[in-house]
């Protein structure tokens, strides 16, 4: 079909062929329209039934909506068609039958539950608002990538099968690998930071994790994209720096480029790029001020992670994005390099108002402190061998972070659950499709 023509294509006066799907078919009578429906929008099919040849008219009026179907005809002009142009169908071939008992309905008339959509994915990305939060997705992707470009960084990927988890517990998910036992990576931290001691020095990496954490929630998944960023020479700050460019320019980028997305999710006149720079509080400050909403039951004292409704409570009061910083040591991985008097962590958080969207911080690169911070914390140094050998080797001073595509596109676009910005999602109770 190299001769297709896309609806948004189609001039007044053109001979098109138009491939798509039946978005819907109206008959008035003595005159009847399909309208079809592609990637790039809608086109109106108008059949004078007096006028044409009954096996044509027949094909068009009964075929079932959501087949796939090829027409070719004149392209006119019609201020009273959706896109302002109709085509009168010299042929119509369908290509594919649909079921008329569809599972559920992609122009949105009717509604479906979130399970049933992610049941009938295939379909339910024919529906506009889905599509466009997919494509927005892909926005964000195509802008995070150009701005790690524009500052230097090197894209890797890294094994998602390891030996070792990242972080050691029971948050891994085991394979037999060739009769041994391997795991799903956690993450590809260990990995970015090996390459960041290498000649790449500044790397990034988009790319599926895998946690078997037993959460049933409205934003966890057992399988998530993480964009990772790792540079050598930099610290705690600086790290907080690139993050903060890259949700800046992921926010830009979809403002810029995805306008017509942001109308179908009713989202055009509120949706905003951020601007200045995001605060910077301290976990003591954190602390001090989600208290001081009296949002909790009870308060919060030093050494508490920070609860949900505290983030909330937080947020709310910050009106915006903010890191929060100086975590306490025994709270943070043992590949976080601590502040000199050794209670604080240059740990980061990178938080919207709704949740967490950033981990992040600078690494203890110095070797002798890094195997300490393995022991500190139950682990064995030995099982991390290939990780901890080329600390010996000249490792330079560097930090990092990482955060989940899914938890950004559903902050971005206030959507109500994790599972409607990944296509198909992986969590306890759904292994398929």
């Amino acid at each position: 079909m190299d001769d297709r023509t896309l609806t948004a294509d189609a001039e007044p006066g053109d001979r098109a062929t138009v491939a798509g799907w039946v978005h819907e078919v109206r008959d008035l009578g003595g005159i009847a329209f399909l309208i079809l429906r592609d990637k790039s929008g809608k086109i109106q099919v108008k059949f004078e039934k007096d006028e044409m040849d009954d096996d044509l008219v027949e094909t068009g009026l009964n075929v079932h909506r959501e087949s796939v179907v090829t027409v070719t005809g004149d392209v006119e002009e019609e201020e009273r068609a959706p896109t302002g142009v109709e085509v009168t169908p010299e042929s119509i071939e369908v290509l594919a039958e649909a079921d008329p008992q569809l599972p559920l309905d992609p122009t949105g008339k009717v509604d479906s539950d979130l399970s049933t959509r992610l049941d009938n994915r295939t379909l339910d990305v024919r529906s506009e608002e889905t599509k466009a939060v997919f494509e927005i997705r892909a926005e964000v992707l195509r802008a995070v990538r150009e701005y790690f470009r524009s500052v230097g960084s090197t894209e890797i990927n890294t094994p998602k099968i390891v030996a070792t988890g990242t972080e050691g517990g029971t948050e891994l998910f085991p394979i037999t690998y060739f009769g041994e036992e391997a795991f799903m990576n956690q993450s590809p931290q260990l990995f970015k930071q090996l390459m960041v001691g290498s000649g790449l020095e500044r790397v990034f990496e988009i790319g599926p994790i895998f946690r078997a954490e037993e959460h049933n929630t409205p934003r966890h998944l057992n399988e998530a994209t993480m964009i990772d960023f790792e540079s050598a020479f930099i610290d705690h700050e600086e790290a907080m720096d690139v993050c903060e460019g890259t949700l800046k320019a992921a926010y830009a980028a979809v403002e810029e480029h995805c306008q017509d997305e942001l109308e179908t999710l009713g989202l055009a006149d509120e949706f905003e790029a951020p601007t200045g720079e995001f605060p910077r509080l301290t976990y003591e400050e954190a602390i001090e001020r989600i208290n001081a909403t009296g949002e909790l039951d009870e308060q919060l004292v030093w050494g508490d992670d920070l609860p949900t409704e505290g983030e909330k409570a937080l947020g709310d009061d910050v009106g915006g994005h903010y890191f929060v910083t100086d975590w306490p040591s025994e709270i943070k991985p043992f590949y976080i390099q601590d502040h000199e008097d050794g209670e604080l962590s240059k740990g980061f958080d990178l938080m919207h108002p709704r949740m967490e969207l950033v981990s992040g911080g600078q690494r203890e690169h110095r070797y002798p402190e890094l195997v300490a911070g393995f022991e500190q914390q139950g682990l064995d140094p030995d099982q991390f061998e290939y990780y901890t050998k080329m600390f010996k080797y000249g490792m330079p001073p560097h930090a990092g972070w990482a955060y989940g595509v899914e938890r950004l596109v559903m902050t971005m676009l206030d959507l109500d659950n994790i599972r409607e910005a990944v296509l198909f999602p992986r969590d306890r109770q759904r292994l398929s499709p």
